[in-house]
């Protein structure tokens, strides 16, 4: 098992205290990170419908998936056989039939069709079709939405995760590493990207790698003024910025970051703002501590950075640890105005500082742990705009 069984018992346990707090009888848990954060499970089987069954009289979580997935869940999770269903292969994309038929039809035999239901609707492997199934074949339970309740059970991390963390932050300094070494002029964009993943992936002698929720961000030139940009088959050209977003990860546990580099001498509205960024993250990593709220981390940046006639719209970061495609982030925590929630110790957060112009832009980033002493980097990578003249 990945971790102790006290660690999954004590996951269990809070997230049927969550379940109760809110009327839940059953909870139907298909994002893969909280599936695998309450059993285990890790197979790339999320493209067909598969979710983890929560009840608060149950000893287990039951997992159904399809039925030659079924092994991966012996393999990976803590689960008995008994609480491992496989549906037919015949419910994979049937135009008559969905596999949440098959799940309905299991929790009326396990007498659990008149409860209240809890769903994550808001998850991205949670389709319209399943509701309606589910809808359909129990007429008579009472279905609540309980998106992100697992994941506000993982917003803190046990010493056990944060030790995976950072052990994806020491792969993530190789990639980072390798990737501004690889952006010189006339080099590729893809060829980058492909020794970038290659480090991902071979991690370091003492433990490999994992494929990262994101694939590499590696916009270049007027690219950068936009964040989400992967690569092309073009060359990188002198004059220009390139944006690294990059991540280690280690047993679906991330450390993002991002840092610029630049290609000859940067212009001065570059070298400006890359320095505001700079010292406006040192004001908001300053500002974290166990009981800040992550509004406060994020005033303190927008104080720092607006003498300089600097602003950002978007939010400066959000919570992060254990995930799958399509997102690294875990959809609680933000750091923005009116996010009041409450820095505990050993939360983790990727701050990301992007400033995308009309025709230009940049990123600098660190994924943190708030201890009590306040923010603990966990990747340790120079942040300066990286100048290759």
């Amino acid at each position: 098992m990945q971790f102790s069984q006290a660690e999954y018992d004590a996951r269990l346990h809070a997230t049927k205290t969550r379940m109760h707090e809110r009327g839940i009888d059953l909870l139907l848990v298909t994002d893969p990170a909280n599936m695998n954060y309450l059993t285990g499970y890790d197979g790339w089987s999320f493209y067909v419908p598969q979710l983890v069954l929560v009840h608060l009289e149950a000893a287990q979580p039951i997992w159904i998936g399809r039925k030659m997935d079924a092994r991966a869940a012996e393999v990976t999770t803590y689960l008995t056989r008994e609480n491992i269903i496989g549906y037919p292969d015949d419910y994979v994309q049937s135009l008559i039939k969905h596999p949440f038929d098959y799940v309905a039809d299991r929790i009326i035999a396990w007498g659990w069709g008149e409860q209240v239901i809890g769903l994550e609707m808001d998850s991205y492997y949670f389709t319209a079709t399943s509701y309606f199934s589910l809808h359909h074949q129990l007429p008579n339970a009472r279905f609540q939405d309980a998106a992100l309740l697992v994941n506000w059970v993982r917003a803190v991390k046990s010493e056990a995760e944060i030790d995976l963390m950072r052990r994806a932050a020491r792969i993530l300094e190789k990639c980072m590493t390798t990737g501004i070494e690889r952006v010189q002029e006339g080099v590729r964009q893809c060829d980058a990207a492909a020794d970038i993943i290659h480090a991902q992936i071979s991690g370091t002698p003492e433990y490999g790698g994992d494929y990262t929720s994101i694939v590499p961000m590696l916009p270049s030139g007027e690219g950068t003024s936009t964040p989400h940009l992967t690569w092309s088959d073009q060359p990188f050209n002198r004059g220009e910025a390139t944006i690294l977003e990059l991540a280690g990860c280690h047993q679906r546990y991330h450390c993002p970051q991002a840092r610029t580099v630049f290609l000859g001498q940067p212009p001065q509205k570059l070298s400006d703002a890359a320095s505001w960024v700079l010292e406006g993250m040192d004001a908001a990593l300053d500002a974290v501590k166990p009981g800040a709220l992550c509004e406060d981390v994020e005033y303190a940046w927008r104080e720092c950075v607006a003498k300089y006639g600097l602003t950002k719209d978007s939010r400066i970061g959000y919570s992060t640890g254990c995930n799958y495609p399509p997102d690294w982030g875990e959809h609680t925590m933000s750091l923005r105005p009116g996010d009041r929630t409450e820095l505990q110790e050993n939360m983790c957060f990727h701050m990301i500082l992007g400033i995308w112009m009309d025709d230009w832009g940049l990123e600098i980033s660190e994924t943190f742990r708030v201890t009590d002493k306040g923010a603990e980097c966990l990747a340790d990578v120079p942040r300066p705009l990286v100048v290759k003249d």
